[in-house]
C-alpha cells in the first residue's frame, strides 16, 4: 500500500491484522463479484496480511494460484507467513504503480489500497499490462468522501502546534475518486467497465486509538517526531467525540481486461 507521496508506506502488520476487522467484510463483498472457474491464476494487489488472499485461495481449486503484491516488506512476510505453507500461495514486494507480473495473470482483485496511491493512470495502466485479455478485474477502495468526519478532525488537529509544522505543504496520504473520473482513467488504460459506484460502509472500529495509530494515522505519525506520536494520536480521537464514526465510502470497480 502507498501514500499519495508516490512512496509505499511501510506498515505495522501484525498490529494491522488485529485491528482491521471492517476489510475482511469487504474482501468477502470483492470476490463475491469475481467469477472464477477455479483454475485461474489470480492478483492480489494491495494483498496486505493476506486477509483477501486467504478467501481467495477457498474460491480457487488446486491448479489455482493466488500472487499476493504488496508495497510494504511487514505485510508481504507476515501474509507469507500466515499463508505461506499453501503452496497454490505466493507473495512479492512491489510498488503497485510499477506492477510487472510475467506471464499475464488472469483475473486481478484489490481491497482497502488504490486510494492510498496518487497516480490512478499509471496505476491502472500496469495493472492492465499484467492481466491477459479478458481478465476480470474487481476491486474496492475509499472513494470520495472516505471516512470525511476523521479526515476533519485530522485536518483540525494537524493545524494546530506542535504538530502544523510536520504538515505545511502537504497534500496528505489520500486519493479519494468518484466513479466517474475512475471509470474514464479505467477505460483509457484499457478495460471495459461494466459497474464503478460509492457505497457507504460507516464503522465503529475498536480500540479507537490502536486503529487510528496503526490504520488511519500511520502516513501521519510518519512526518512527526516520535515524541509527539501518542499526543496527535489523542487529539485526533478527542477531535472525533462524540460520535467516533469512520464513516467509509467505499469506490467499487467491476471491469474486464480488453
Amino acid at each position: 500500500m502507498d501514500d499519495a507521496s508516490g512512496r509505499p508506506r511501510e506498515w505495522d502488520a501484525g498490529s494491522y491484522h488485529g485491528l482491521a476487522q471492517p476489510h475482511q467484510q469487504w474482501g468477502a463483498q470483492i470476490l463475491d463479484r469475481l467469477p472464477l472457474r477455479g483454475d485461474e491464476t489470480v492478483l492480489d494487489l494491495g494483498c496486505g496480511t493476506g486477509r483477501v488472499t486467504a478467501q481467495l485461495l477457498e474460491r480457487l481449486g488446486p491448479d489455482g494460484r493466488a500472487l499476493g503484491i504488496d508495497g510494504s516488506a511487514q505485510m508481504v512476510e507476515e501474509a507469507a507467513r500466515r499463508l505461506g505453507d499453501d503452496p497454490r500461495a505466493s507473495f512479492e514486494q512491489q510498488d503497485l504503480v510499477e506492477l510487472a507480473v510475467a506471464p499475464p495473470a488472469d483475473a486481478a482483485v484489490s481491497s482497502a489500497t488504490f486510494h492510498w496511491i496518487a497516480d490512478h493512470d499509471r496505476l491502472f495502466a500496469r495493472v492492465r499490462g499484467a492481466l491477459v485479455e479478458g481478465a476480470p478485474f474487481v476491486a474496492q477502495c475509499g472513494g470520495r468522501g472516505n471516512v470525511a468526519h476523521v479526515v476533519r478532525a485530522i485536518e483540525e488537529v494537524s493545524a494546530r502546534e506542535p504538530y502544523a509544522p510536520s504538515f505545511a505543504g502537504w497534500p496528505g496520504p489520500w486519493n479519494y475518486a468518484e466513479p466517474e473520473e475512475t471509470t474514464a482513467r479505467l477505460e483509457r488504460a484499457g478495460f471495459a467497465v461494466e459497474r464503478c459506484w460509492l457505497e457507504p460502509s460507516p464503522q465503529y472500529p475498536e480500540p479507537l486509538r490502536e486503529f487510528l495509530r496503526t490504520v488511519s494515522l500511520g502516513s501521519h505519525l510518519q512526518r512527526l517526531p516520535d515524541a509527539l506520536h501518542d499526543g496527535f494520536v489523542d487529539a485526533v480521537a478527542e477531535a472525533m467525540e462524540p460520535d467516533p464514526v469512520h464513516d467509509y465510502v467505499r469506490l467499487n470497480i467491476v471491469a474486464r481486461a480488453v
